[in-house]
């Protein structure tokens, strides 16, 4: 089920830090992504933590302070707003990334040939960040890092192990009551790391994390490189990026769509592979970088997320902004047609059935309460009252993550089959985007709850019977 989801886990406050007003958001360019990738770890899992007081996994970053400089949020697709059940400590819907207090990025110091990599002292001491690119059973490149005290580090993965900031697991499509359990994830459990630099606040991503003993193994099947001096490697299933592109797309459908990259373990971007683990890399991308762009997507393979900056969030909606129109839209009073009741359109979805609860009938956008005209029996099919067109119907609920929109306006569109209400942009915008689908497919998907959407163009326009009186 590799949705375009992940499920995420992140900081206290889950508040988005908007300014209202303002105009676009993601749409003229705001979404970043990063990489994933497996990372073997054949020694040594559990190391005692006598040394965590400069671990570089330290949380100070987390924690919002009157003084903390914001990087951004990294929000993961899927989710409306919560993690189901609880979305708290290390996994949750979305992450913030804070200038820590202490920082903990590292950078490339040296680089040598070893004989037997399992025995060097960079891989055998738990202080020091290395990777090491294994060439044969008798050979190995190990790169050492040294502490970069300009730069703060991050780490996401599905592994609940200290070194991981933000724990992601397989995001299942749908409505999301409960912990939707994937029984073999394809998720890396050191998928990649994020550095981000203290003072220019430049963001950019690697694939593969440093696992607890600081250590990152491409193994001999690994696809890796030589290049001059230099060595550099992808993950397993590979960490793709997708910048915004510079030119999106409009209201008539003219522009650009973004195109997906894959981002390898130095930060190269390059051409994805012909399928998700082939054994040949892509061709490099001179042209474009690893560095996160408000509205970067990071795909993990069975979790895509959301790269917002902090100055594109400072655009977007806020939470309470998007509450208040939906509260605007509810004081309008719309009315179901048939059962002239008042609709009130909920912020969160309930499983209860009401006469209250709006319908949209998906292929003509007409909303209307809980009824049994038109309704063939055992079909999801009904015959609309206002224009008689035949059409599946699903209840309409508020999308409520404000990461997720690029401008700021009524909530006039739903996506089609899910029934999550957002603004025009903000849903054309999602529907123009391809989100991978297991190994090597793309669909669109509705970024509320990364259910793939359908028909064409895989929204509805919402016409409402309301200020009746």
């Amino acid at each position: 089920v590799n949705a375009a989801n992940v499920v995420a886990g992140g900081v206290v406050g889950v508040g988005s830090c908007g300014v209202e007003g303002g105009g676009g958001g993601m749409g003229s360019g705001v979404i970043d992504e990063g990489g994933g990738g497996d990372v073997h770890t054949p020694r040594h899992h559990h190391v005692a933590h006598h040394h965590s007081h400069h671990h570089h996994h330290n949380r100070d970053g987390h924690h919002q302070g009157k003084h903390n400089v914001k990087y951004g949020e990294l929000i993961i697709l899927g989710y409306n707003g919560h993690l189901p059940p609880s979305d708290r400590g290390r996994r949750r819907s979305k992450f913030m990334l804070f200038r820590r207090q202490n920082c903990n990025g590292v950078k490339e110091d040296k680089r040598y040939i070893v004989r037997q990599p399992q025995n060097t002292q960079a891989i055998l001491n738990t202080q020091q960040h290395s990777i090491s690119y294994t060439l044969s059973r008798n050979q190995a490149v190990i790169v050492e890092y040294k502490a970069d005290t300009e730069t703060d580090m991050f780490q996401i993965g599905r592994s609940s192990e200290p070194p991981i900031d933000f724990v992601v697991m397989d995001t299942v499509p749908g409505e999301k009551h409960g912990e939707a359990k994937v029984s073999q994830s394809t998720i890396s459990r050191f998928a990649c790391r994020i550095l981000a630099h203290r003072t220019t606040r430049d963001v950019r991503i690697y694939a593969a994390g440093f696992d607890s003993s600081r250590n990152i193994f491409l193994g001999e099947k690994a696809t890796k490189w030589q290049n001059g001096g230099d060595m550099d490697g992808l993950t397993t299933n590979g960490i793709l990026i997708m910048h915004p592109p510079a030119n999106p797309l409009n209201e008539d459908g003219e522009g650009d769509v973004g195109l997906w990259r894959e981002v390898s373990v130095g930060g190269g971007v390059y051409v994805l592979r012909e399928s998700r683990s082939s054994a040949q890399r892509g061709q490099k991308v001179e042209d474009e970088d690893n560095r996160l762009q408000d509205g970067t997507l990071i795909d993990l393979c069975g979790a895509t997320l959301l790269w917002r900056s902090a100055d594109g969030l400072a655009k977007s909606p806020t939470k309470r902004h998007l509450e208040q129109m939906l509260d605007d839209l509810n004081a309008g009073r719309p009315q179901c047609p048939v059962g002239l009741n008042t609709l009130v359109i909920p912020r969160k979805e309930t499983l209860t059935a009401s006469e209250k609860q709006p319908l949209v009938y998906l292929n003509c956008g007409h909303v209307q309460g809980l009824h049994q005209w038109g309704h063939e029996k055992d079909s999801n099919a009904h015959s609309c009252p206002l224009c008689f067109m035949v059409s599946p119907v699903v209840k309409l609920c508020m999308g409520i993550e404000p990461a997720f929109y690029v401008d700021i306006g009524p909530p006039t569109f739903c996506f089609n089959p899910c029934g999550h209400m957002a603004t025009e942009r903000t849903v054309k915008y999602w529907a123009s985007v391809p989100i991978p689908h297991g190994t090597n497919g793309f669909q669109a998907a509705c970024p509320f709850c990364a259910t793939p959407l359908e028909g064409h163009p895989g929204y509805s326009r919402l016409i409402f019977q309301d200020n009746c009186d």
